[in-house]
Formats: C-alpha cells, structure tokens, sequence
C-alpha cells in the first residue's frame, strides 16, 4: 500500500515522526504555516491552543496536495486544546480524503490526547488513530506507528 504521510511539526515531534515512517517506506511531505507562531514556547502554547480552539485554519506556503498515486494518507498533527492544529485544519480543508484508508497520528504532551481522539473519530469514522507521548522525548513510542504496516 502507497502511504503519505503530510503532517505539520512545531517542536520537533513531527520531524521524528517522519523520520520513522520515512524509513518503513512512506513518501514524506511537510506543510508550513505562511505566518510562523512566536518563538516564547508560552506564547506560541497561548496563541495555538486559542487559535485551535476557535477552528483557525493558518494559511500555509505552497505545497503539494495531490493525492494520487497513494492508497492510504497519514495525517500528523500537534495537539492543541484537545484539537489538531491550525495548519492542518487548513489541510484538512484543501484536500479530499474520499476512497482512501485514512489515519491521524497525534503527538501531545499527555500521549493520550483522548477529547482529541474523540472529536476526530466523530468527523472521521473510519479512521485509526494512533496518540504518541512527545516521540522526541520517548522514543519507544514510535512502536505504536506499527499499527499502520
């Protein structure tokens, strides 16, 4: 099966991620906001959970959307406010998912980010879930990315 995985990374967690699935055979793509959060990790937790919370979708630099040629697309976000963050629900915005077999991979603080989990299975059904614990500080937990092979 052909795997995307697209995810927006702000502290490195993503990146580790990527790494991860890179090496078991996925094609990597990495969106960016247009406008960066601010640099204090106070201020940009404040204003990233606040955007999330209120559905903000930030506008991203140009990337690449087309999802053909892959069978299953991995979505990977940061935890905010229990939601995904701001440049994914622009992602989430811009392409179709229709017809393919879909996964999130969340990485939080808490690992477990459950409202999360909980709000994504009610848009997306069918969709695994996998919840890691900050895999740049806990390694181990890129085990659970096995589920997706």
């Amino acid at each position: 099966m052909n795997t995307l995985f697209i995810y927006y990374s702000h502290s490195g967690n993503g990146d580790v991620v990527a790494e991860c699935l890179s090496e078991k055979g996925a094609e990597i793509r990495k969106v960016f906001p247009k406008k960066p959060l601010p640099k204090s990790f106070f201020w940009s937790v404040m204003t990233g959970g606040f955007l999330a919370t209120i559905g903000h979708k930030s506008k991203l630099l140009p990337w690449e959307t087309s999802l053909e040629g892959f069978d299953r697309i991995v979505i990977g976000s940061p935890v905010w406010n229990a939601r995904f963050s701001c440049p994914i629900n622009r992602l989430l915005s811009e392409i179709d998912l229709g017809g393919k077999d879909v996964a999130f991979v969340l990485y939080s603080g808490s690992g477990t980010a459950p409202k999360a989990a909980e709000r994504i299975a009610k848009e997306y059904p069918d969709a695994k879930i996998i919840c890691l614990k900050d895999p740049k500080k806990y390694p181990d937990e890129l085990a659970k990315l096995q589920e997706l092979f």
